[in-house]
Order: C-alpha cells, then structure tokens, then sequence
C-alpha cells in the first residue's frame, strides 16, 4: 500500500461523546480551537504527536484506541 492511499481512522468523536464533551471544551482542553476538532474528527487533519496525545489523556483513551491507519 502506497503511503498516499492511506488514510488516518479517527475515532475523536465517539470518545469525546462517551466523555460528554462538546468539541469546544475539548478544544479548550487540549489548547487548540474548536474548528480543530471539527477537521480532526472529520479526517481532515492529521494532529501532532503533542496533540494526538493531549486529546487521549483528555478522552481516557489510547492514542492507538483514537487513531488508526
């Protein structure tokens, strides 16, 4: 598989739901703002190690459990 073809499998959302978050109060948790989220959880962003890490201490979840090739 060629490195274009694949694509990052995000699962931000279902966990932000389960912690009852709205993507704003995760945004301001993690120090980024909302419309981050937004394209993250829509796949059209690939966050930094920083961010992706941020996000699963705020979420309880593995970075491997939120993000996924």
């Amino acid at each position: 598989m060629s490195e274009k073809t694949k694509t990052l499998k995000v699962k931000v959302k279902e966990f932000r739901v389960k912690s009852g978050l709205t993507q704003e109060e995760l945004a301001e948790r993690v120090g980024v703002r909302r419309e981050t989220i937004v394209f993250l959880e829509q796949g059209r962003y690939n966050p930094s190690l920083k961010l992706a890490l941020n996000i699963s201490k705020e979420l309880k979840a593995s970075v491997e459990e939120l993000f996924s090739l």
